[in-house]
């Protein structure tokens, strides 16, 4: 039995549908992440979680028992927020010790409870400062010890990086996860920032307009998206609605292990039915000498654009039929760094390629 479950869970607000029928399991200890863009309703979803909203159908369970006619302050969840939400005219001691004071903990073991999680949250030395005091980092360094220390069933987590410098963002999201990793406490956290979720996360629920779009490892959602959609949120992904015939011809595939499969695909694909797709660093840039892979379409293209980044460098080259191709090398050579206008050869691994329903969106 999962820990935390949500049982078709519905909110509608006038004509908007915020959460279509929303069913979730999580497992106790689990960081779960909610991705998506902004009114696809993840916030919506946690502050039901927390109490904050009243869903119009479902029901959310905790160990098997319902929450639902549960006020917030009795679900025992902690909420660390995106504004920080701590309190302006209280130093960071007293901040973090609020919640414990509101439950009743005995004063005499509220010092060693704050002094623990502060030193969590590597904060140790700033307990009597007041937060106008604090960069943005450590004041959500505050709201999370605050969160944490009351040592909640389920800890919520509302976009707390968003407000942060890039550089601040990947310092922040790794003690997080190591903080929750070490605390063995269940977390669900919103955001909608992709390489986020995909380092920190468990699992992640990928959402659209309300509904479950796929749920998964962050390995799955990356390279075995189920749906048109997640392929296209979750990284870069060039589609493709048609092919070059350079490509779909029979000549192309002959020796291609499966080759009677790949040939029902691109018939699929040139028929309109069916789109194909590829991740950027799948597409391989053939170099001359090189031998490309057996297991590939092979496509004539021109590279237009290249932006080189040191280690990296991206391309946009375009292949026949006007067929515009996203291409990501690591490590490139200085005679690739210099390819703008160069004719070169592709070589898509059929491994690689992935094709979706053109009506649903679902992956075959």
């Amino acid at each position: 039995m999962a820990f935390l479950e949500l049982r078709g869970v519905s909110k509608r607000y006038d004509t908007v549908t915020a959460l279509q029928d929303v069913s979730i399991a999580v497992e106790s200890g689990e960081f779960f992440t909610l991705l998506g863009p902004s009114g696809c309703g993840k916030t919506t979803l946690l502050r039901t979680i927390a109490g904050f909203i009243k869903q119009d159908g479902g029901e959310v369970l905790v160990s098997g028992s319902s929450v639902d006619r549960l006020p917030p302050h009795r679900r025992d969840t902690g909420m660390v927020f995106q504004d920080y939400a701590i309190f302006p005219h209280m130093s960071v001691a007293q901040n973090v010790a609020f919640g414990l004071r509101n439950r009743r903990v005995a004063r005499g073991d509220i010092g060693e409870l704050v002094a623990g999680a502060l030193q969590t949250v590597r904060l140790s030395d700033h307990e009597s400062r007041m937060p106008h005091e604090l960069s943005g980092g450590q004041q959500q360094r505050v709201g999370l010890a605050r969160a944490m220390v009351i040592r909640p069933q389920v800890l919520l987590m509302d976009e707390p990086l968003s407000n942060l410098d890039a550089k601040l963002r990947i310092e922040l999201r790794e003690d997080i996860r190591d903080i929750q990793h070490g605390l063995g406490i269940t977390t669900i956290y919103v955001t909608h920032d992709q390489e986020e979720a995909l380092v920190v996360s468990d699992r992640i629920c990928i959402m659209s307009q309300g509904k479950i779009e796929q749920i998964g490892t962050p390995w799955a959602v990356y390279k075995q998206p189920e749906t048109r959609f997640v392929a296209s949120f979750v990284g870069r992904m060039n589609f493709m609605d048609h092919l070059p015939e350079e490509v779909t011809s029979e000549a192309a595939i002959s020796g291609i292990e499966g080759a009677q499969d790949i040939q029902a695909y691109l018939k699929h694909v040139a028929s309109g039915s069916v789109v194909a797709a590829i991740r950027p660093e799948d597409v391989l840039i053939v170099q001359a000498g090189d031998l490309p892979p057996a297991q590939a379409l092979k496509v004539s293209a021109t590279v237009k654009k290249v932006s080189f980044t040191g280690r990296e460098a991206e391309y946009f080259v375009q292949v026949p039929k006007d067929i515009g191709l996203a291409v990501h090398v690591t490590r490139p050579t200085e005679t690739l760094v210099a390819a703008a206008g160069a004719a070169v050869t592709l070589a898509l691994p059929f491994s690689s390629l992935l094709f979706f329903d053109a009506g649903t969106g679902k992956r075959d």
